[in-house]
């Protein structure tokens, strides 16, 4: 069965050729058939399309919560061990589900190491040393079985975009251009057996191409032979929020390099007056959205020092003011993921941080993935082979588009 995302490729390519076209002063006889023939054959892919979709989304009510893999496929997930994966990589030969898995993800592609379902292990740069010694300070002295208890996770920040309802394309090959219409044509009224008025379409698109998003561990040698529980939930948990974490980062601003340009990098993306927060601000930014016409679901997003300030909020009595009330009742999320976009001041009245209040239609945030994880363990790294360890890296391509800008506002909080 054709995929999805297959189908869209295939139709934003044959768009892309119609702009070509189109965008001629004059065609020629054989350019004006091909124009014609482009059109029936975008006309049958967004039927295509839809039945897709919509066989899809019945599949999804079948299966009554189970993963689109249907319920082998969630088996699989549940048995499936990083750890054995790691340990088998560096012997040169997978076997069981880790082998299956990793096959079927690599068909087409260049691996380095073993390639894991996303649905296991997302995506971050961050280089941890998990090592067996004991000092207080050490990273991983606690994981020597003796015997060893249930981990307990550290706290982390809430990863929220996902969630929000970005649009997720998964299983990507080429890069991807996302066509819109950009400005309509007119109407006019005429009298009777005259010309009509012309007027032009306007088309533009967003691409997308992957961006490596990666992470490392030092495993010492001692730590891999000794704490197996141990080591599974930090290799499934830690290492794979880290590069959510990242990826999550860079959907809300990033820009950097080598990062997706996030929404707050977005130049398309407008900035609203900053100013303290309350229903006035909160009223503009719902508004500019309603005069772009965007008519999806929408909610905001902020750092919780923001929500902070809004439950202190009271009217002229002393009451306190609801939050749903200061947000109109949209749904509003917050994660400290939204970092301070402007650093609290010094002195001996500092003034306060300022951060990014962010509304929009979440839908219009694009999130791709070429790849499962690619993980590569590495026991001849010069810094680890002489002790009998191993790098552990874990490599995502990925990107994050906003593919329609209008579709987004914030403001810097007060």
């Amino acid at each position: 069965m054709i995929r999805i995302n297959e189908l869209k490729e295939q139709r934003a390519g044959k768009i892309a050729e119609m702009e070509a076209l189109h965008a001629k002063a004059n065609l020629e006889g054989n350019e004006e058939l091909r124009f014609t023939a482009l059109e029936k054959e975008v006309r049958t892919l967004n039927d295509s399309i839809h039945r897709a979709e919509t066989m899809s989304e019945f599949e999804r009510l079948e299966a009554r919560g189970e993963p689109v893999g249907g319920p082998d496929m969630a088996r699989e997930l549940r048995n499936y061990s990083l750890a054995k994966a790691a340990r088998e990589s560096m012997q040169g030969k997978l076997t069981g589900v880790e082998a299956e898995m990793s096959a079927e993800l690599s068909r087409g592609r260049e691996v380095r190491g073993v390639m894991v379902p996303t649905a296991v292990i997302l995506g971050g740069v961050e280089t941890r040393a998990l090592t067996t010694t004991t000092p207080a300070g050490a990273a991983g002295g606690n994981l020597i079985r003796t015997d060893l208890a249930a981990m307990t996770d550290r706290r982390r920040p809430a990863l929220k975009v996902e969630s929000m309802g970005a649009t997720v394309l998964r299983g990507l090959t080429g890069n991807l251009d996302l066509p819109r219409l950009v400005e309509s044509g007119s109407a006019s009224w005429i009298a009777e057996h005259t010309d009509s008025t012309r007027s032009d379409a306007k088309f533009g698109k967003k691409s997308m191409e992957p961006k490596t998003v990666s992470g490392e561990y030092e495993l010492s040698r001692r730590m891999m032979l000794q704490s197996n529980e141990a080591i599974e939930s930090i290799l499934r948990a830690d290492l794979a929020f880290i590069l959510a974490q990242g990826l999550d980062s860079a959907a809300i601003r990033g820009g950097a390099a080598n990062q997706p340009t996030g929404i707050l990098a977005d130049a398309g993306v407008q900035q609203l007056a900053g100013a303290v927060i309350g229903s006035d601000l909160t009223a503009d930014m719902i508004a500019a959205l309603e005069m772009d016409d965007v008519t999806g679901t929408h909610a905001f997003l902020t750092n919780p020092t923001v929500i902070a300030r809004a439950r202190k909020l009271k009217d002229t009595t002393g009451l306190p003011i609801p939050v749903a009330t200061t947000f109109h009742g949209e749904v509003v999320e917050t994660s400290t993921q939204v970092a301070a976009s402007t650093p609290a001041g010094t002195g001996e009245n500092p003034t306060p941080a300022k951060y990014p209040l962010i509304y929009g239609e979440w839908a219009s945030l694009y999130i791709g993935y070429w790849s499962g994880v690619d993980i590569l363990v590495n026991p001849y790294h010069a810094g680890v082979a002489s002790k009998g360890g191993a790098l552990l890296h874990a490599f995502l391509d990925t990107d994050v588009v906003v593919r329609h800008p209008e579709a987004f506002r914030w403001a810097e909080v007060n």
